[in-house]
């Protein structure tokens, strides 16, 4: 990293950055095992894609800890440095529940802990032989990459009340928070890196290469997991998946417009102002802790 230029580097951060503040919030859910494979309301096809994205998110967080953790101490501005550290604590809190949500998915599949050693591999391989600055390019392309499908999430209805109610939340728990720290990776890539044409060329490099590697690991090893539930032929899942996915709820498909945004060169997050999803979210930890306990309280009874 350039200490120097990193330190004399003064940015002006995002006015809506500044009202948003992260929180590492310490939440478990119960995932049934018995439901891994068909949590998406029945539909094998989708579960399947939400639970490959799955396995490459704990890896995948701690790439971005370490990535974001480098610059840190860089950062002047005592905010932007204290939403860093709450982003570092909701990154390693994601980890943790998804490493638990994996190892239901590696009971039903065993051939799923291949694949997430791969991706882990593959980080691995990527953090030793590049320079922080595009380790932190990855890093916010892969973040605008799930703020999009979270604000997506929780834009659609169908993907949190026709699921699993463990499942849901833990997946509506996930959107909430990484659109409530999506904008911190980005000011702190703009608070190291500035805004010049350098920056913006390795931005934009980042988010084609960690689209097309993350859609190019994650396709394939779907297409696996189906084909091992014996579901490659069922014309009627995929009409389903298509449906959910590209077709009237389409929740890929919408995904299409906010991804080409990234490439604005005065782009950031938070121009697609979600705030609205975050005014009632530690009413919905607190809810969703009581209903969790409401049945242990009464078997305890």
């Amino acid at each position: 990293m350039n200490t120097k230029t990193a330190k004399t580097t003064s940015v002006k951060r995002n006015a809506t950055s500044q009202g948003v503040m992260p929180v590492r919030r310490d939440v478990k859910f119960t995932l049934p095992q018995d439901r891994v494979h068909d949590w998406a309301d029945g539909n094998v096809q989708f579960t399947h894609l939400m639970n490959t994205m799955s396995l490459v998110i704990p890896v995948g967080e701690r790439f971005f800890i370490d990535a974001v953790r480098h610059y840190r101490d860089a950062i002047q501005d005592p905010e932007l440095k204290r939403a860093a550290t709450a982003f570092i604590g909701q990154e390693a809190m994601h980890g943790r529940e998804h490493d638990e949500y994996n190892a239901r998915v590696f009971e039903r599949l065993p051939e799923a802990a291949t694949f997430e050693r791969s991706i882990k591999g593959l980080l691995d391989w990527f953090k030793d032989r590049t320079p922080p600055s595009t380790r932190l390019s990855a890093t916010i392309a892969l973040e605008h990459l799930t703020a999009i499908m979270a604000d997506g999430l929780l834009n659609e209805p169908h993907l949190r009340e026709k699921s699993e109610p463990g499942y849901a939340a833990l997946w509506e728990w996930h959107a909430l928070e990484e659109t409530e720290h999506k904008g911190v990776a980005y000011d702190v890539w703009e608070a190291t890196q500035g805004k010049g044409v350098r920056a913006y060329a390795e931005r934009s490099a980042g988010l084609l290469l960690a689209t097309t590697i993350f859609w190019g690991r994650v396709t394939p090893a779907h297409l696996r997991f189906v084909r091992s539930e014996g579901k490659m032929g069922d014309v009627k899942g995929w009409r389903e998946f298509y449906r959910v996915a590209f077709g009237e709820i389409g929740f890929l498909r919408k995904m299409a417009r906010p991804w080409l945004a990234y490439f604005r060169p005065d782009f950031h997050p938070w121009d697609h102002d979600n705030r609205h999803f975050l005014a009632g979210i530690e009413d919905w930890v607190q809810r969703f802790e009581r209903e969790s306990r409401a049945p242990q309280l009464a078997e305890a009874a």
